[in-house]
């Protein structure tokens, strides 16, 4: 019983992580997600200040950002597993520059770098759309 409730923990934590665009178990390359909403800035996260959050690890560039995450997590994760949001409209995962990012409507999308920003925002509502419809085809995989 002990060994098939390890594989299940362990298949569990296999599917987040295939869920979501982490790179050793770090969310957002390491930015602080907390900063992209309340500086409209990517900004590093420092590697002394984390928390672990739905199967992954998220950096804050300060101790009252880590903070505020606390309060309501899921608020600050990016869309999509935070893989690009016009890849993801496409229907397929693509990495992402943490500088290429757009909060809509209280939400974090993440672009594969400034040149697909622009793209994305010229049809940001209908590949918004889209890649909700995509995402969850994607994740339930």
């Amino acid at each position: 019983m002990k060994k098939l409730l390890v594989l299940f923990v362990v298949l569990t934590t296999i599917s987040i992580f295939a869920q979501s665009n982490l790179k050793n178990g770090l969310a957002l390359q390491g930015f602080d997600p907390v900063a992209y909403f309340e500086s409209n800035k990517a900004i590093e996260g420092k590697k002394e200040i984390t928390s672990a959050y739905n199967g992954a690890v998220y950096q804050f560039s300060s101790e009252s950002n880590k903070e505020i995450f606390l309060k309501n997590p899921s608020h600050y994760e990016p869309e999509f597993g935070g893989f690009c949001a016009y890849g993801m409209s496409e229907g397929y995962e693509a990495p992402v520059k943490p500088e290429a990012f757009t909060i809509v409507k209280n939400k974090l999308y993440l672009n594969y770098n400034l040149k697909v920003k622009e793209m994305w925002a010229k049809e940001q509502n209908s590949r918004i759309e889209k890649a909700i419809v995509n995402w969850e085809k994607i994740k339930n995989e």
